[in-house]
């Protein structure tokens, strides 16, 4: 790694990390009630150690001659017609009752870790990135495949909240505990602490660079996710035409085989991990030998009991051991927060790509008049797929637009709603350029019916009226006429309450395209989209949706994409496009005297027919 690729991830791994401080600095509350559980829990765990050292302390006043008297806290003493037994089991219950609260607040501990976890962080954050890809361009989910958007929502944002109670909460709790402990073992024997715990700056060196050499495996493990769930999603969608070929087997492989890379990326990282807790653990070690051996010594000598001294001190070296241990953890959680939150921040630093401009108004009802000036348009740099289109469309005007595969036909009517804007000239509606109209009302002057248009699992009235929430079972119903969809709307065995399965699965696609195209008309808009909306039906079926589209395309501009002339013929004018320019423009009858594509597109349309 060079220099400065070096120098470039860690600045980039030092405002990640400062973008998560910030986040956590907003659970700030919640935080310092975890952190005042884990300083009650540190302090009865001492409690709990300290009364048996009393106890040892005090059995060998018993059992041996000279030994010096107890020190009990507080400047208590037992009383003196208190049996030896007597004092045992005081301690004893002291013992007993510091592990008994310790456990009922390590109980409501958890309880609250989780409740900010789990209940408020995850859910939060989850909320914000899904807000945000609302407000994302098409251009962003072209670039970004569904399957690692999924991951991001749900990997990635665990991994985020692990950064609070993980990396943070634990930290702090390391340092406090750390603080803790050193201060009991300094005022033990400062000698013996500081021997003890010289080899400390060694084992934090070793956790730190082994954090590091994780980072990437992090990262390779979640791309290596994003394709796994992408490779699922796909297959899973693509179910049909799996089974239709008797491809079963082909696609279990392709599933297994990105299966088994996700599963033997975690067993290389699982491997490296698996050294670090093991090598912690050693080195832990070293404090305890010095301890044996130095403290050992200063027992015999009587500079230090063996109760209240040796062994408590053996105990907060060991509590200190564990928390040197969740240094390593911290660490560890540390890299795939940061590979986590890059991927996050992605999302919730992509820039909107359809920004409203400052002074933009809403349009109450549109005229529909469309004008193209000069229109260039890409979706990828140095890759034009419009170029200069000038074309006018007037209010109430049916145009179809035709030409062979790849034209820019779906890319030009893109633009009528703004689901992109052009990379040059001008889109207008009623005269103003799109981008001066605020953008939620020209969507709501625009009705689309897609190629392929999507259902919700939800019922037929709510997919009817899902632009419009809030319209009456009078003004669904209606649409539904209007879309020649009520007749098999009302042979369902709930009508319009009849929930639908994923993606309307449990519809033919000619009672697909009818709902989809009720969908549209409720909004009653001054424009119809309609991209190449009979393209998957029948020919019977393709003419019930040229009737109902009659009646809905009546008074209203209606672009519409189609590749059968027995649609196209029912528009007012046609433009051909080719290689993202206009070839052509006439009715139905002037096109077919004209040689070009239309004339030829038709005659084979008419010879494949014979």
């Amino acid at each position: 790694m060079t220099a400065g690729k070096a120098a470039s991830d860690a600045s980039r791994q030092l405002y990640l990390l400062g973008r998560l401080l910030r986040l956590a600095g907003g659970y700030w509350a919640e935080c310092l009630g975890l952190l005042l559980f884990q300083v009650a829990l540190l302090s009865l765990g001492l409690a709990g150690l300290a009364a048996t050292g009393w106890a040892i302390d005090y059995l060998r006043s018993l059992v041996q001659p000279g030994a010096s008297a107890v020190q009990f806290p507080f400047g208590w003493s037992p009383p003196r017609e208190w049996e030896p037994i007597q004092v045992l089991w005081l301690l004893g219950a002291v013992v007993f009752a510091s592990a008994a609260v310790r456990a009922g607040l390590s109980v409501l501990n958890a309880m609250a870790a989780n409740r900010l976890g789990q209940g408020r962080i995850v859910v939060e954050l989850r909320a914000r990135v899904y807000a945000r890809m609302q407000k994302l361009s098409f251009r962003f989910f072209d670039a970004n495949a569904t399957g690692s958007l999924i991951n991001r929502v749900t990997g990635d944002v665990q991994a985020v909240r692990l950064f609070v109670d993980g990396v943070v909460l634990q930290a702090v709790g390391v340092v406090v505990a750390g603080v803790i402990y050193l201060s009991t073992m300094v005022r033990i024997h400062s000698g013996l602490a500081l021997a003890c715990l010289a080899y400390l700056p060694v084992l934090l060196t070793v956790v730190v660079l082994f954090a590091r050499w994780l980072r990437k495996d992090y990262e390779e493990g979640r791309g290596r996710m994003d394709t796994l769930v992408r490779t699922f999603e796909e297959l899973a969608r693509g179910i049909g035409v799996v089974k239709s070929f008797g491809l079963e087997t082909w696609a279990s492989g392709r599933f297994l085989g990105t299966n088994d890379a996700v599963t033997a990326q975690k067993h290389r990282l699982f491997a490296k991990l698996t050294v670090l807790s093991p090598l912690v653990s050693l080195l832990n070690q070293i404090g305890m030998v010095i301890l044996l051996g130095y403290g050992g010594v200063l027992a015999i000598r009587g500079e230090i009991p063996v109760g209240t001294g040796l062994l408590v001190f053996a105990g907060v070296l060991q509590q200190l051991a564990a928390q040197v241990n969740a240094v390593g953890s911290i660490a560890d959680n540390l890299q795939q927060t940061l590979t986590g939150a890059e991927r996050v921040y992605e999302i919730l630093d992509a820039p909107d790509g359809l920004e409203e401009r400052e002074g933009s108004i809403p349009i109450e009802q549109a005229k529909g008049e469309i004008r193209f000036e000069k229109v260039e348009f890409r979706f990828q740099p140095n890759a034009t797929v419009l170029h200069e289109i000038d074309l006018v469309i007037r209010p109430g005007e049916k145009i179809a637009i035709v030409g062979p595969t790849g034209s820019g036909k779906s890319a030009l009517v893109s633009l009528i709603p703004r689901f992109y804007d052009p990379d040059g000239g001008v889109v207008r509606l009623d005269g103003r350029d799109l981008r001066d109209w605020r953008l939620d009302s020209v969507r709501r002057q625009v009705g689309v019916v897609f190629q392929e248009s999507f259902l919700f699992r939800a019922s037929v009235a709510a997919n009817i009226s899902f632009g419009n929430p809030s319209a009456s079972r009078e003004a669904i119903e209606r649409a539904a006429r209007l879309a020649s969809a009520a007749e098999f709307i009302e042979r369902l065995p709930d009508g319009y309450d009849s929930v639908l399965h994923e993606n309307g699965s449990n519809l033919s696609g000619g009672q697909r395209q009818r709902l989809a195209l009720a969908r549209a008309i409720l909004l009653d808009p001054a424009i119809l989209i309609l991209d190449d909306p009979t393209a998957a039906v029948d020919a019977n079926t393709e003419h019930e949706i040229l009737a109902a589209m009659e009646g809905v395309m009546a008074g209203r501009t209606t672009v519409l994409i189609a590749h059968r002339f027995s649609t196209v013929r029912r528009a007012d004018r046609i433009v051909v496009l080719d290689a993202g320019r206009i070839v052509a423009a006439g009715t139905h009858e002037e096109l077919a005297e004209v040689p070009g594509y239309y004339r030829d597109a038709l005659l084979a349309e008419k010879g494949g027919a014979a």
